[in-house]
């Protein structure tokens, strides 16, 4: 099978392009080696020289429409990547995932093509909070948190049907997708694209709903995502990595491997075909925690996390996957334990650059009006 892996250089995409290489499919790349992900314009070193490699950008229709020729298959994730720098660089972000995923449904549905398959990268960012429990009322989305709330130092969420404080749980497929950033909305709208065109003209197509991805190859020198990168690139430079808020918000992080093998789960599932699934491990962990474990794992327990109770505009509070329906449908079952995984990070780190530029976001931020 030739597969065509858009974005197939960066972080997750050239891990798939290995494994497929590995399991004996022939792999493209297309990727337009975006400066701010590698340093200098330059390919990684990781790119796998077995490999077909195209430089383009998928805003260039033609490019892509060449990429595609003799493709069985599409991983589509090019993507611009970055929560907050989404709200001030919108037509970048809009164009690039947005645009460029409709070059390539464009193509798919005006051109000749062999494609029988595409799964997109989807973004648990898309749901905003993720699901809560209330004890009075049950199933709850609280929705955005109060900004006079969170000046006075209250993170919690509340139910907004009775006011009591509500409890996080794991956030199912089926829960009601509310976008709270220009990122999150060109991710709900990658994914909605590539399903109703694969209804439409019968291409298989699935949506994988990727958590906080981490592992190797995360680029070191990108501060706008991340955050086990970021708070890595902090303690490599001998900075205190900064927490938000208390550090006691949630998200799931999930091994980079992990992530792989679902991609390939959904390549081989019919039963997969034209269905949405989390990937995540299906647990919760306090950003600050992340960072503790990094610094000591790093031996620099010296280095503890800065809890500066301050807030970001759009922030979620907590938000982790509820995985029962890719294990029940694609066989998905994460295999790498956290520490183990941070370990790997860690040595892997070791052995590349790291820049840490994060001061630079956050005044950017300040200066929108965004923290």
């Amino acid at each position: 099978m030739r597969v065509l892996v858009t974005g197939g250089a960066g972080f997750i995409g050239s891990y798939i392009v290995d494994e497929l290489l590995r399991r004996g499919h022939m792999a493209r790349i297309f990727d337009n080696i975006d400066p701010q992900v590698h340093p200098g314009g330059k390919p990684p070193a990781h790119l796998n020289p077995d490999a077909e490699f195209i430089l383009g950008d998928v805003r260039d229709r033609a490019a892509l429409k060449d990429a595609l020729e003799g493709v069985d298959a599409v991983f589509h994730k090019a993507a611009a990547v970055g929560v907050a720098q989404s709200q001030y660089r919108v037509n970048y972000f809009v164009e690039t995932n947005v645009m460029g995923t409709s070059n390539l449904l464009d193509i798919l549905a005006n051109e000749k093509h062999k494609v029988g398959k595409v799964i997109v990268a989807a973004s648990m960012s898309s749901y905003g909070e993720g699901e809560y429990r209330c004890k009075n009322c049950g199933f709850v989305r609280p929705g955005l948190r109060s900004e006079k709330l969170m000046a006075q130092e209250d993170w919690k969420n509340y139910c907004t049907h009775c006011g009591m404080q509500v409890l996080p749980i794991p956030t199912r497929e089926e829960a009601r997708q509310v976008p709270n950033s220009i990122y999150s909305i060109t991710k709900m709208n990658q994914e909605q694209m590539v399903l109703n065109i694969g209804k439409t003209y019968g291409i298989p197509a699935v949506a994988l709903r990727y958590f906080n991805v981490y592992g190797p190859r995360q680029s070191l020198n990108n501060p706008y995502t991340g955050v086990t990168a970021i708070f890595m690139s902090r303690i490599k430079n001998g900075n205190r990595p900064v927490v938000y808020e208390d550090g006691q918000q949630t998200r799931d992080f999930i091994s980079v491997h992990d992530v792989v093998e679902a991609n390939m789960l959904a390549l081989v599932s019919d039963r997969a075909n034209g269905k949405t699934f989390n990937i995540g491990t299906g647990r919760g962990t306090a950003i600050k925690a992340v960072a503790e474990t990094l610094a000591r794992l790093c031996g620099r327990e010296e280095i503890q996390p800065s809890v500066e109770k301050k807030y970001r505009k759009g922030d979620v509070r907590h938000c982790y996957a509820n995985i029962d329906h890719a294990r029940d449908l694609l066989g998905f079952m994460p295999k790498v334990a956290f520490e183990n995984g941070m370990k790997e990070l860690i040595a892997w780190a070791d052995s590349v650059e790291a820049s840490d530029r994060f001061d630079v976001v956050a005044k950017e931020l300040k200066e929108k009006g965004l923290m």
